[in-house]
């Protein structure tokens, strides 16, 4: 005959175990559904901040276009390229602030958009486009004044 006490300690078992996986299934089933609303509410937040993006880039669009119908009336859009800049100061053999002086800028800075550390605002662009007009003989004549 078998052991009493075994046959009692299975049996201990056996009910735990089954108590024990009623008890699983429940949290089971709650962690599913925290899952799957925390998966909701992530796609919700993922649209949110893609229709924030949508509305800020359309609001930029909208500051930004008063501002080139008023540069369109000033003239030209001036378009700027450092290593042009350098090929035009060597072409006419001048040192970066002897072209600052004719620019109206430092030769710092002009080292500085040559290396395309910096770039020139809308002004400084206008003066850039004047001097990349004149030739050796009008640099001279300019400096001299």
């Amino acid at each position: 005959m078998p052991n009493i006490a075994s046959i009692l300690k299975a049996e201990i078992s056996r009910i735990a175990r089954k108590e024990v996986r009623t008890e699983i299934e429940t949290f089971k089933k709650a962690s599913a559904q925290h899952r799957s609303s925390i998966a909701a509410l992530r796609r919700q937040i993922d649209s949110l901040e893609k229709e924030l993006r949508r509305v800020s880039k359309g609001s930029a669009r909208v500051r930004s276009a008063p501002e080139s119908t008023e540069s369109a009336e000033l003239g030209p859009a001036r378009r700027f390229s450092a290593g042009r800049l350098a090929a035009h100061r060597s072409k006419i053999g001048l040192s970066a602030a002897v072209y600052g002086k004719l620019v109206g800028v430092s030769g710092q800075t002009i080292y500085h958009w040559e290396q395309g550390k910096a770039r020139p605002r809308a002004a400084q662009l206008e003066a850039l486009a004047s001097v990349r007009g004149l030739g050796k003989r009008d640099v001279a004549q300019q400096l001299q004044e």
